[in-house]
């Protein structure tokens, strides 16, 4: 088993918190604070990804099982999910098997169709080539609040409001993530594989309606046709990650499903 990079604060009921591709655990952040002082946060790389070394195969079901793995190596009792796109998805389908008090996904992957899908792999996978050709040249780009908003605007609703910090890191996470290609070709295959104990539990799905990569008005819509018993949340203004653009909007989201 691969061994997750793992950062942890706070105390009370674990919480496990699940980026999306390219991401790293740095991406939840924002929300740390609001969160702290009501869980134990624990906020993971995963595999292929930021500072967790790489899987011999990278999908998003494999994925779903290093997660598991970790959730019974660390002793941890049914702890809450919170993920976010491929992240949302996995997470979801890790409280499919009865992992989990309560999952909240944030614009899950999965609840597209086929263009809708297709436009997501090949936007990302551009992205990614982007900044890795571009590569020194990105500081400066990103310096620029217009810089961030041409490069960003598929993961932020607002961009330019992120330092130039956070935009290179997220940039540069997904060029250097060993598991990026791979985890996202699987996406032709990935999907919430069955409701099973998710009938049981809290669930959530919250959507950015800023959110241009995984299209808010149809995903939205459709996570809500296959998940009618969860609590579906608009987060106004945001985008596919919302965390920078409404940190607090995002922390209550979790808060609430205890």
């Amino acid at each position: 088993m691969v061994k997750l990079n793992q950062h942890r604060i706070g105390s009370g009921e674990p919480l496990v918190l699940v980026h999306g591709i390219g991401s790293r655990w740095q991406v939840w952040e924002p929300l740390f604070d609001r969160l702290a002082g009501s869980f134990e946060v624990i906020a993971v790389d995963l595999p292929g990804f930021g500072g967790s070394g790489p899987l011999p195969s990278t999908t998003v079901d494999s994925l779903t099982d290093a997660l598991a793995e970790f959730i019974a190596a660390e002793g941890l009792e049914r702890p809450h999910l919170g993920g976010n796109s491929m992240g949302g998805l996995i997470t979801l389908n890790a409280a499919a098997r009865g992992l989990a008090r309560s999952v909240t996904a944030f614009s899950p992957i999965g609840f597209w169709d086929r263009p809708g899908r297709v436009w997501c792999q090949q936007s990302l996978g551009r992205a990614r080539e982007l900044g890795r050709v571009l590569g020194p040249r990105l500081p400066a780009l990103l310096g620029t609040a217009a810089g961030r908003t041409v490069f960003l605007e598929l993961v932020f609703g607002k961009p330019w409001r992120v330092t130039p910090e956070v935009a290179l890191a997220t940039v540069q996470g997904a060029v250097d993530a060993p598991g990026f290609p791979e985890a996202l070709a699987s996406f032709e295959h990935a999907r919430l594989h069955e409701l099973g104990a998710l009938a049981e539990i809290p669930v959530t799905v919250a959507w950015g309606n800023r959110d241009i990569l995984l299209t808010y008005a149809t995903q939205s819509r459709r996570a809500r046709k296959v998940l009618p018993n969860a609590r579906h949340i608009t987060l106004t203004g945001s985008g596919h990650t919302p965390f920078y653009d409404d940190p607090a909007g995002c922390a209550r989201v979790l808060l609430d499903q205890r």
